[in-house]
């Protein structure tokens, strides 16, 4: 079998990871892939990897499935396209990715079919956002969100009338993050404990993923900031059963049944970003994706053939392939680059990677490298590597992986010191 994974970042390198621990007749491509990545897959030549250059090498080599991993190429309709022309595809279709690549639709879909969320305005122009942030309906914090893809840098949380009407300059009049912030959403903020639940679904069946829980900002404490995310847990025991049914219940069921009477059967990885309020779970978001580090935290504790469940998904036969994950515990440290998710310098060496991956149950996923004519691993990225541990316990999996974390350096190497303690 051939498979072809898009992508370049940490969950990219944990999706073929996966794939490559299946059946070894497998023969796995990726684009544009990283250092890490390009270890264990071939490069496929496509120039720039647009729809449908990726459409065009798919077919000429034969490629029996493609893995896509970020969310722009979803929305751009890459599954679509692939599809027309009899490739399977694990992902969903344009009109499903609207749920992520557009806030306010996502918020409307929520909305129309009962699902759980905060309570929210939608404004078309800065005058609208500052007048609704004067009426002080909200109270403070409150949440000021860019209705388009920012790379999970188009949230921002104000904790003053100051603070709010700096994120609507910044974002819609500055352009900070260009066309994603031409809309926005000013959202009451919901208080609880934050946690990612992910579901496959082939449009039919839904099977859980292990839940994950996402560090966000990008100091110890919680502080600081916004990122893609510094680091990630999964452990047993995060949800009791009766919450987790309530998820399922009250979010999973809904999403997916409101999918199938809009038109758009959702097919691929289904992430409910959740807050566990007093009042009961509420989604913060939806992705149309495996999220970044959480892929790496999860897959570490996937024990059955991933590429087979995703070839599954893609058939529309989720129901006869269930997978089987581990007891054990999984925490991933994000090594970033110094100024992350602001301004920062690409092209350091990295050093320590052999020696990391050494360790016993440590996996180090590529995220922004790439190596250098020399055959050097450079950074080339704000997010360059998720160390990633296995064991019995959440505290032991966090300080195996710290141990391999003081063994990579880099000049400006950043990263939390609390993941999976807070």
């Amino acid at each position: 079998m051939k498979i072809l994974v898009i992508g370049s970042g940490g969950r990219e390198h944990a999706l073929v990871w996966a794939i490559s621990r299946g059946s070894s007749d497998r023969q796995i491509y990726a684009h544009p892939g990283n250092a890490g990545i390009l270890d264990i897959a071939r490069q496929a030549e496509m120039g720039g990897g647009s729809v449908s250059e990726i459409a065009d090498f798919a077919v000429r080599s034969k490629i029996d499935l493609v893995v896509i991993g970020p969310e722009q190429p979803l929305v751009d309709g890459l599954t679509d396209v692939l599809q027309s022309r009899g490739i399977a595809v694990f992902g969903p279709s344009a009109a499903a990715a609207r749920l992520e690549g557009s806030k306010v639709f996502a918020k409307e879909f929520m909305l129309r079919h009962g699902i759980p969320t905060a309570y929210s305005v939608t404004v078309d122009d800065a005058e609208t956002a500052f007048s609704a942030i004067a009426k002080g309906e909200f109270g403070y914090p409150i949440v000021v969100k860019a209705e388009g893809l920012a790379a999970g840098k188009g949230v921002i949380i104000a904790g003053d009338a100051t603070e709010a009407r700096q994120a609507v300059t910044d974002l819609m009049v500055d352009r900070k993050l260009g066309t994603a912030g031409a809309r926005l959403m000013i959202e009451e903020c919901l208080v609880g404990r934050e946690l990612s639940y992910l579901v496959f679904s082939d449009g039919r069946d839904y099977s859980p993923m292990p839940v994950a829980q996402d560090h966000k900002r990008a100091f110890d404490g919680d502080k600081g900031p916004n990122t893609g995310g510094m680091g990630a847990f999964s452990t047993p025991g995060l949800l009791d059963e009766t919450l987790e049914r309530e998820i399922q219940r009250r979010i999973v069921e809904p999403s997916l049944a409101g999918a199938v009477a809009d038109g758009f059967p959702f097919r691929g990885v289904l992430y409910c970003g959740l807050m566990l309020t007093a009042g009961g779970p509420m989604v913060l978001e939806y992705n149309v994706r495996f999220g970044d580090p959480e892929t790496q935290a999860i897959l570490r504790r996937m024990e059955s053939d991933f590429g087979e469940l995703a070839f599954s998904v893609a058939r529309g036969e989720l129901g006869k392939t269930r997978p089987v994950w581990s007891s054990q515990t999984s925490t991933c440290v994000v090594l970033a680059s110094s100024g992350y998710p602001g301004t920062y310098q690409t092209g350091k060496v990295i050093t320590g990677l052999p020696e990391a991956g050494h360790l016993p149950q440590i996996v180090v996923f590529h995220a922004g490298t790439k190596r250098s004519v020399e055959g050097q691993v450079m950074t080339s990225g704000g997010r360059v590597l998720g160390v990633t541990a296995l064991a019995d316990d959440l505290e032991v999996a966090s300080r195996q992986a710290y141990q391999a974390v003081n063994l990579i350096d880099f000049d400006g190497k950043q990263y939390r010191n609390d993941i999976g303690h807070s």
